[in-house]
């Protein structure tokens, strides 16, 4: 178990360190039902992991190890496309990126999130994590990662366990401020909005690109291997 959570905490960090669904959720804490909000917003966000980590289980099941213990054909091409992918969309966020200190424009459904229903709140979490162009080819290569470990399904889900919880910490830590931080939540989280709003097409790219080449080793590695 300890390799396949050596093989997947990077991953599991790349998820965390999201400036977009970071900002979303300290919007969402400053709503009127912040406290209900933000925690439908996480619940949302763990379910969008657990489940798109869990399919990606599924599928491999006991196909993902071979019999020498080694990943499968198919997860080594499955990392080499993820990793290919990622490594294009950072190479063009960051030629699209904000010059000097300009701040990227943030979508338009932001300035419309203290009208969101609780339902809207839980469905954008869940769609932030699972349907996020960084976040689910991370959890689709973890997943496939813990899947050719080639251990039991206990552990394989403990596995997956772990990897959601470390990629969570990102909302965690907002979520944590806002609800034992009392008055000094607002300024705390403000600065962490903008700074998130600010440098949030750099950092993505910046993820986009080094994740990107790790799935790409990993993918020739086992090909090759």
């Amino acid at each position: 178990m300890g390799q396949a959570l050596g093989d997947v905490l990077g991953l599991a960090a790349g998820v965390a360190v999201s400036p977009l669904p970071i900002v979303a959720i300290i919007l969402v804490l400053a709503t009127p039902q912040g406290r209900l909000n933000g925690l439908l917003f996480t619940l949302g966000w763990l379910a969008g992991l657990s489940a798109l980590g869990g399919i990606m289980l599924a599928i491999g099941g006991a196909g993902g190890s071979s019999t020498h213990h080694q990943p499968a054909t198919w997860v080594g091409g499955l990392k080499l496309v993820l990793g290919l992918l990622l490594v294009l969309f950072g190479t063009r966020q960051w030629r699209h990126r904000p010059k000097g200190a300009t701040q990227a424009e943030l979508p338009k459904w932001m300035a419309a999130i203290d009208r969101f229903t609780p339902i809207k709140v839980l469905g954008l979490g869940l769609a932030l994590s699972a349907a996020n162009l960084k976040n689910a080819p991370l959890t689709l290569a973890a997943a496939a990662s813990i899947s050719a470990s080639g251990l039991p399904a206990g552990q394989q889900i403990a596995s997956l366990a772990v990897f959601v919880i470390i990629g969570s910490l990102g909302l965690l830590a907002p979520l944590g401020v806002f609800l034992f931080m009392g008055d000094q939540a607002k300024t705390v989280l403000g600065g962490w909005k903008d700074w998130a709003a600010q440098h949030n097409v750099a950092v993505m790219a910046a993820l986009f690109f080094v994740l990107g080449l790790k799935l790409l080793g990993d993918g020739i590695g086992i090909l090759t291997s």
